[in-house]
């Protein structure tokens, strides 16, 4: 199938790739040029696992290619994804203005009948703010030509994006036309030999799936900040609690880890549009408001425990943080927890020595020439003349280190651990002083 996808973001980048490696002929359309041109001499502008290498080998095979020419990737696509940013606005709803651009683009210049799909995260009621611009540009044309929307919401987890759209959990697709619902089930027919994955609705219960979805995750996750941030108080051990709920089968174990707060392009963003959308209709949800609360208070959860033990003024003092990306596997540091650390520590007059695997550019890029933040090259690295050890990322290198090498290395032997990777009492005997979040 020939098929365009509009936007060479994230979601765009990695959905194009992977339907050109089932054998299908992709081109992906960017207004930006910097980007485009990356792309076509092998390089990619975001980092994902696997996603490089699967880009150069059907950029090899001919079944994908990149341009910045709008009339060109109209005229390519039977099926035209949409898929580019929807930032939040001031008011916390998503910005559709690059949405209804490519939508109205497609109205500009297409010839033949077309399904566009909402490939991006949006609200409900989207699809028909598509369906109108391009019917205008059409009307504006003296045009006739048929197209159909379609919501399509991706369920991409940042650091494993590919392996979940070439092993989907499951594919929302939202459509009424007959026509769009045969060729998005002959797209998708790839990924799903061994049992159906594809539920079809309606569009508007496609669009709120996407939200939902993320919604509950954010919410299990600020539920467990606060019940580690309680088992503390109570002398309780959050992970013997974690255990003791997550057997149950309705619970389940998946997030239900607790740390310094949720970050990232999806959660923050995706929980502030799902209540602005609800206030549009006149409902309140109270619990998102709550969830929403919880995670900025989880985010200054280090500085508490930071001040707690060397009070608020912490001028001359350098802190070793490990990790700076939101997550794992990405170097997208939208949101991270690691900004809000690090922005507390400069204004109490410490300076910071941080070390992420792929993230340290994406630093580089936020805090600019800022003198306080210097970057190293490696693990250990990050402690040499530092005070204290904050760990903010959950990235694997970090999970067995050597505690004694650690000890030697900080001037006060401190850990301040925001995602409970260690068996308290291992670096405790190794005479560390370790906090974690909720653990005895």
């Amino acid at each position: 199938m020939k098929i365009t996808v509009v936007g060479t973001g994230y979601v765009g980048l990695v959905s194009g790739t992977c339907l050109a490696d089932v054998g299908n002929d992709v081109l992906c359309l960017d207004v930006d040029a910097n980007k485009i041109r990356i792309l076509q001499e092998g390089g990619i502008p975001i980092y994902e696992p696997g996603l490089e290498a699967m880009v150069k080998k059907n950029v090899a095979a001919g079944r994908l290619r990149f341009t910045t020419n709008v009339e060109e990737a109209v005229a390519h696509g039977a099926i035209q994804f949409i898929a580019v940013g929807t930032p939040p606005d001031e008011d916390g709803s998503a910005d559709l203005q690059y949405v209804v651009a490519a939508a109205r683009n497609i109205g500009k210049h297409m010839t033949d009948y077309k399904v566009v799909v909402d490939k991006s995260t949006v609200p409900v009621g989207t699809a028909d703010k598509v369906r109108a611009a391009i019917a205008d540009e059409l009307s504006k044309r003296g045009a006739a030509t048929p197209f159909s929307v379609v919501s399509n919401p991706e369920f991409l987890k940042e650091g494993a994006a590919v392996e979940d759209f070439m092993k989907p959990d499951r594919i929302v697709v939202g459509a009424e036309d007959p026509q769009a619902i045969e060729l998005m089930r002959q797209l998708y027919a790839p990924f799903q030999r061994n049992h159906e994955r594809l539920i079809m609705m309606d569009v508007r219960s496609a669009e709120l799936t996407k939200y939902a979805a993320n919604a509950m995750l954010a919410t299990r996750i600020s539920f467990m900040n606060e019940l580690a941030n309680l088992a503390e108080k109570l002398g309780a051990d959050i992970e013997n609690v974690r255990q003791g709920i997550g057997s149950d089968p309705r619970i389940g174990y998946h997030f239900l880890y607790p740390g310094c707060g949720y970050g990232g392009s999806c959660f923050p963003k995706d929980v502030q549009a799902l209540e602005r959308t609800a206030r549009e209709a006149g409902q309140t949800l109270q619990i998102l408001r709550a969830v929403e609360a919880a995670n900025d208070v989880q985010k200054t959860v280090l500085t508490q425990k930071i001040v707690k033990r060397f009070g608020e003024d912490l001028s001359g003092m350098t802190f070793a943080l490990w990790g700076l990306a939101f997550k794992p596997n990405t170097d997208d540091m939208r949101e991270a927890p690691s900004r809000v650390l690090i922005a507390d520590l400069l204004a109490r007059g410490a300076k910071v020595r941080a070390y992420d695997p792929v993230a340290t550019h994406e630093a580089q890029r936020i805090f600019g020439d800022e003198p306080s933040v210097a970057y190293a090259a490696n693990p250990m690295d990050a402690l040499t003349g530092t005070d204290a050890l904050a760990i903010v990322t959950e990235w694997k290198e970090f999970r067995a280190p050597d505690f004694d090498a650690i000890k030697a290395k900080l001037k006060a032997p401190v850990i301040f651990d925001g995602r409970n990777l260690y068996d308290p009492q291992h670096p405790r005997k190794a005479g560390l002083e370790y906090f974690p979040i909720g653990r005895k």
